[in-house]
């Protein structure tokens, strides 16, 4: 893998500082990580609550991707990289976040939820209103690798192809 890929390319795992400690990375390694699912939850719970819940869920969302994203250029700059690298580093983290955290996990489970309603608005015999949304829910853990690996792919087939 070339530098320019590795120095790209997310992170997966946590840095080492310089006395042997792990340095963490609190929007990755930390319960903050989980306000990137909040629009994933919203999504889940559409039927039952009102719309501007949901949108309240993704703006929380979207402003974890914009502090991580700050946060990784900050660091970078600090560090001493150059514009051009930060600016880099910074449109990588945020549209790797805004597609792996935000726009295809919300389609994902709008999705579901919507077919789960559908589907059981057909059924013979009345069925709790809750049950879109718990299936909403279950769906969240197994839809995270695969859509992160999707996104690893398409972002190494397109943004940082274009950028090296």
């Amino acid at each position: 893998m070339s530098e320019d890929k590795q120095f790209i390319r997310r992170e997966k795992d946590t840095k080492k500082t310089s006395t042997g400690l792990k340095e963490v990375d609190i929007y990755r390694d930390t319960f903050i990580r989980y306000m990137g699912y909040s629009n994933e939850i919203g999504e889940s719970f559409r039927p039952l609550v009102p719309k501007s819940l949901v949108a309240a869920s993704y703006g929380m969302a979207i402003g974890y991707v914009c502090t991580d994203t700050f946060d990784k250029a900050l660091r970078l700059q600090m560090d001493g990289a150059s514009s051009r690298e930060v600016v880099v580093k910074g449109g990588d983290v945020f549209c790797w976040q805004m597609l792996a955290s935000v726009a295809i996990p919300g389609l994902v489970i709008n999705r579901i939820t919507w077919a789960t309603k559908t589907l059981l608005s057909k059924a013979p015999m009345p069925v709790l209103k809750t049950v879109p949304t718990l299936v909403g829910l279950a769906s969240i853990p197994l839809i995270i690798h695969p859509i992160d690996s999707m996104v690893d792919r398409l972002m190494d087939a397109t943004y940082r192809k274009t950028v090296r």
